[in-house]
């Protein structure tokens, strides 16, 4: 079994669609009205899909059960740092956090939906295996290093 998409409800469906194609560079494919769009990043025929739904409907309270947020893997360091800029320079709020096997960066959407960006770093040096509930603050000086040898691992 394979996870192949998720599905949002949102509270207007054009807001979402530039959110979502501007963000994570979906490519919108299909659309029914002002009910459905469906995004594709191209592994599927769709791999989020935006329902439409009243303007007016409540938000989850924090403290409910449901749908945490939804994790976007980039391939390395590099791509982590411009989904960074990328996401600062829209204006978004972003809480960058080091779990020692990965680099996150934690937003909402427009509608609240929590989201990830996420670099896996278990693989580089001073990565960690395993994440045994750790979370160190991951500063903007230390994302946008360029220098690639220089590593803030942990």
């Amino acid at each position: 079994m394979v996870l192949s998409h998720i599905h949002l409800k949102v509270r207007d469906l054009d807001r979402a669609i530039t959110f979502y194609t501007q963000v994570f560079d979906l490519v919108l494919v299909e659309r029914v009205g002002n009910r459905y769009a469906f995004l594709s990043a191209g592994i599927h025929h769709h791999d989020v899909a935006l329902q439409g739904v009243d303007p007016d409907a409540p938000s989850h309270s924090p403290r409910a059960v449901g749908l945490y947020h939804v994790a976007f893997e980039v391939p390395d360091r590099a791509a982590f740092a411009e989904s960074y800029r990328k996401l600062v320079g829209a204006g978004i709020d972003v809480a960058p956090v080091d779990h020692l096997i990965s680099w996150a960066l934690y937003f909402n959407d427009p509608d609240g939906n929590g989201l990830e960006i996420y670099w896996d770093t278990r693989k580089q040096p001073k990565g960690a295996t395993s994440w045994r509930g750790r979370n160190i603050p991951l500063t903007a000086h230390t994302i946008l290093l360029t220098d690639p040898s220089i590593q803030k691992i942990g």
